[in-house]
């Protein structure tokens, strides 16, 4: 979020009004967004996402799906300047950082795709934070940071691959292991503590940047890196997500 915020503030006009990565989308329209679901994260932690919503979209017509209702969401409330929906952004980002910390980590609470937890919430926070970061970046010929905090994006992918089947309407995978190339050249190892001993596994392995592009569908998985070998290796790399 800092990176995030050290990028926008020394933008003019011009910049804000730049293409980002998103088609169709400013930086603006990107940060718009951002704070958007930062308010419909802190609405989840205080038990009243639905009214959040219903706010964000109020008088729009209803939408096919989660995508299709976040442009709507966009395009209800742009044309404000780039220092006010920046302020609205860093001060959703203050309030969530702040319940996040408050918030007891065992409770569960209500996102886009159903119930979990508020560890996990604030992974997603992360990782579309990461995402959009790039998107941004990408409109001015950079690449975002890549630092050791991929490593709470990469599990979030690897521990929403039924999510991720689920939602493509195909059956949960077998066991599957990501081993990872990390910025810093470790290797990151998720991988099921205690498999069914006759399942096949599957294993993919790469650049833990790579993985994170692929799974926010920044890129194909055959231009980066990544190798998967398995019963589910094809499905894995096409299917792998961190969002709804």
């Amino acid at each position: 979020m800092a990176e995030l915020a050290a990028i926008l503030t020394p933008l003019d006009a011009d910049g804000w009004a730049a293409p980002s990565r998103c088609p169709g989308w400013s930086v603006s329209d990107v940060v718009l967004h951002l704070a958007q679901t930062n308010e419909m994260a802190i609405g989840s932690l205080q038990g009243r996402m639905a009214e959040v919503v219903a706010a964000l979209a109020e008088g729009a017509p209803a939408t096919a799906d989660v995508d299709e209702g976040a442009a709507v969401m966009v395009e209800r409330e742009r044309g404000a300047s780039g220092p006010e929906v920046q302020a609205r952004w860093q001060a959703g980002v203050d309030e969530l950082l702040a319940g996040l910390a408050a918030a007891d980590p065992a409770a569960r609470v209500t996102w886009v795709a159903g119930e979990l937890s508020v560890p996990t919430l604030a992974t997603t926070r992360l990782a579309e934070t990461w995402i959009h970061t790039g998107d941004v970046t990408w409109a001015f010929g950079q690449d975002p940071a890549a630092t050791d905090r991929l490593w709470h994006i990469a599990r979030l992918a690897w521990r929403t691959l039924p999510y991720a089947f689920l939602r493509a309407g195909r059956p949960a995978p077998g066991p599957v292991t990501f081993r990872l190339r990390s910025p810093g050249g470790d290797t990151w190892v998720f991988e099921s503590d205690d498999p069914p001993e006759d399942a096949d596994p599957t294993t993919v392995e790469g650049d833990a940047l790579d993985l994170c592009q692929v799974a926010g569908q920044r890129a194909a998985a055959a231009e980066t890196t990544l190798s998967a070998k398995g019963p589910d290796a094809e499905g894995v790399l096409e299917l792998v997500r961190t969002f709804a």
